[in-house]
């Protein structure tokens, strides 16, 4: 495998909403840098990225993919990302281990929502970035009308490095403003240089003035030279340019039509022109394990061992497949690293590079080079792997919260047997799943950022560790309490031929403030009930409040005072007061006005300003009371509180009413009072189910 030093790698994500065409422009720039011999295509399950069956089946990216491209000297590392809002996931740790990002946008339908939130957590994250236009060569296909719609939505000058040759059926290439040479494909997909035809030499002049005042923008001496008037050269262009796009100051753009092979070439070039190479980056700001304080890593190949675990891959037959990115020092393989976060030693085998599902076998990967091990124990997505003698815990990987979730119910009891084991190693390859068992409801639940999240999940969970499911939405974890006080008594007496059971329990029911949780209180007088009687009694209530009385929810803030009962001499015993606790409870409730309570939720919402409106409407309709507005940025973020059984299929609303631009975050609050014509249906729908058990 040919060696590249620092300066001569680049690390790229694809990323653009589904439908865009960026893993058939993946394929395409391997094909153009003579990596694979055949043209992968999506549409007819032959992609190098798109290699799951999963993938394979729905024609689109479900995962993301490691390849890499040999161009000009250089190797072109790229991640292949799924474009559904709900998969966004699998973004945030492709972006942490890259240096830039291609934004893929349909020349049809244009800057998508899902496509601009990837370009916020790039820009978070500093990198470089750049537009390919895709797809010129469809019927209603448009370029310059999305130049001014870019432009808004980035907030920065959107500067074209291409020009189109025609639109649609007549779309024939590229000019490339900076060569001054056009780009068109020949017959076999492979990219060819010719002369400017004469009828866009206009247009061309007009680009490159375009482009030489965004160069400017990015040095201050360029800029200097530009306001005198004096013309910038090939080279003061492109240095300019570099500089700009680096920090984030212009958003160039590119066209093609990567189905056709038309712009891969000229995407390579401009990948090497314009990203930086890692060893370029600055030093990366870590911290000391178990600590605050903070280390600066250098991003150097002589330095100790410092990379970051940015994927995991589950197999129940290889075991897990990990991809990391070394950004100082160099990992062999058959040696052994440190694991920060868990502070354990790992044994490496065979290190990887990745083309997609394929492998080759490497000796070591150094900084700037992402690569892939089998088999470790102790290392998770996010985790940081570092070198003898050195120890440093990189930032955590972010991750969207959950907006979905789903009751799970293995099918059979085999299913039950590994379910759990299952589901565990599916939110290890995917940590924007959770998985928990809800104390309050007893169900286990499956959380995701969307429907498809889910069923893709459980898509995987079937196909690889064959464990089937059942899904139903989740129970809401209300609870019951009372607002008034009742006395009631609670008898419990059998008698089955010897020794029978008798015990009487008498109990005061009352309501205590929100929050309060339960209080037992014995005020027994005299001998009514004897001491060693009455943590029996305590028991019984306990052990039926957990079910709740009206509606089958537990029982909270309110007290139970124990103030009278009788026992037998013979005949009382431990059970016999469990049960009177139980039936005085029973007894009590309903008569002191029971009510039931809902948990409410701490929602952040943030959304383009236009939809605001919306919304907020949208909240009003779920019982939401809406707290306030603030700008943050470009958007605009709604706090509110609101009931948590509204909130289960909001993602999906959400994304609907904002095109998929939308976002949203909650925290459990606190609990309210159920309105009553809301509660009603519940109590009658426990009742019912009640009865047919």
């Amino acid at each position: 495998m040919k060696l590249f030093a620092p300066d001569k790698m680049r690390n790229v994500v694809l990323a653009g909403q589904a439908g865009c065409g960026k893993t058939t422009l993946a394929d395409g720039m391997l094909y153009s840098a003579g990596m694979v011999n055949r043209f992968g295509k999506v549409a007819d399950g032959t992609s190098h990225f798109d290699t799951e069956p999963e993938e394979i089946a729905r024609k689109s990216s479900v995962f993301s993919t490691t390849g890499y491209a040999e161009w000009k000297g250089y190797r072109i590392t790229v991640i292949d990302t799924p474009g559904f809002p709900d998969l966004l996931g699998s973004i945030p740790g492709p972006l942490a281990v890259v240096e830039g990002v291609v934004l893929v946008i349909s020349a049809v339908d244009g800057l998508a929502g899902q496509t601009k939130r990837t370009w916020d957590m790039a820009k978070r994250n500093g990198l470089a970035g750049l537009v390919f236009v895709n797809r010129m060569d469809n019927d209603r296909a448009e370029f310059a009308a999305h130049l001014g719609t870019m432009k808004q939505r980035f907030g920065i000058p959107v500067v074209p490095l291409q020009i189109p040759m025609g639109a649609s059926e007549s779309f024939s290439g590229a000019i490339d403003v900076l060569s001054g040479k056009a780009m068109n494909a020949d017959e076999t997909g492979k990219e060819q240089q010719t002369e400017i035809p004469d009828e866009y030499t206009d247009e061309y002049e007009i680009a490159r003035e375009a482009l030489a005042e965004a160069a400017a923008e990015g040095d201050d001496e360029l800029l200097e030279k530009y306001l005198d008037g004096q013309g910038l050269t090939d080279q003061e262009i492109l240095s300019g340019l570099r500089s700009a796009i680096a920090d984030g100051k212009v958003m160039p753009v590119l066209c093609g039509a990567a189905e056709k092979g038309i712009g891969t070439s000229g995407l390579l070039d401009s990948i090497l022109k314009f990203f930086p190479a890692p060893c370029e980056f600055p030093p990366l700001v870590a911290r000391k394990p178990n600590s605050d304080e903070e280390l600066t890593v250098e991003r150097s190949p002589e330095g100790p061992l410092t990379a970051l675990a940015f994927k995991t891959v589950a197999d129940p037959y290889v075991g897990r497949l990990t991809y990391f990115r070394v950004f100082s020092g160099t990992l062999k393989s058959d040696s052994e690293f440190h694991s920060s976060n868990r502070g354990q030693k790992e044994r490496i085998g065979q290190l990887y590079l990745m083309q997609g599902k394929e492998n080759s076998p490497v000796a070591s990967v150094t900084a700037g080079e992402i690569a892939a091990v089998a088999k470790l124990e102790h290392t998770n997505t996010g985790h940081t792997m570092c070198g003898e003698g050195s120890s440093a815990v990189l930032p955590e990987l972010v991750y969207p919260r959950p907006s979905v979730w789903l009751a799970v119910h293995p099918k059979t009891r085999a299913d039950e047997d590994k379910m759990g084991i299952s589901l565990r190693r599916l939110v290890e390859e995917d940590p924007s799943l959770q998985f928990y068992r809800d104390q309050g409801t007893g169900e286990t639940l499956l959380a995701g950022l969307g429907d498809s999240h889910l069923s893709l999940a459980i898509e995987r969970a079937k196909r690889k560790f064959g464990v089937e499911v059942d899904t139903t939405l989740p129970k809401v974890p209300y609870k019951e309490t009372v607002r008034g006080k009742a006395d009631a008594e609670g008898k419990h007496k059998k008698q089955t031929g010897g020794a029978g059971q008798f015990a009487v329990a008498v109990v005061e029911v009352s309501g205590l403030p929100r929050g309060s949780g339960f209080e037992f209180e014995n005020n027994i007088v005299g001998a009514a009930i004897s001491t060693k009687y009455v943590p029996s009694v305590e028991k019984g209530v306990r052990d039926r409040m957990v079910r709740g009385i009206i509606a089958g929810y537990p029982m909270t803030d309110f007290k139970v005072r124990l103030h009278d009962g009788k026992e037998h001499p013979v005949d009382s015993n431990d059970i016999s007061f469990q049960m009177a606790g139980r039936l005085a409870l029973e007894a009590a409730v309903p008569l002191a006005q029971p009510y039931l309570l809902e948990p409410i939720m701490d929602v952040d919402i943030t959304v383009p300003e236009e939809n605001i409106g919306d919304v907020i409407g949208d909240l009003n309709s779920r019982r939401g009371r809406v707290l306030g507005t603030e700008q943050v940025g470009e958007t605009q973020v709604v706090r509110a509180q609101v009931p948590l059984a509204e909130l289960y299929r909001y993602g999906a609303d959400l994304r609907s009413m904002t095109r998929g631009e939308g976002s949203f975050a909650m925290e459990f609050a606190h609990y309210e009072e159920v309105p009553s014509h809301v509660a009603e249906p519940i109590i009658a729908q426990a009742k019912k189910d009640k009865e047919q058990n």
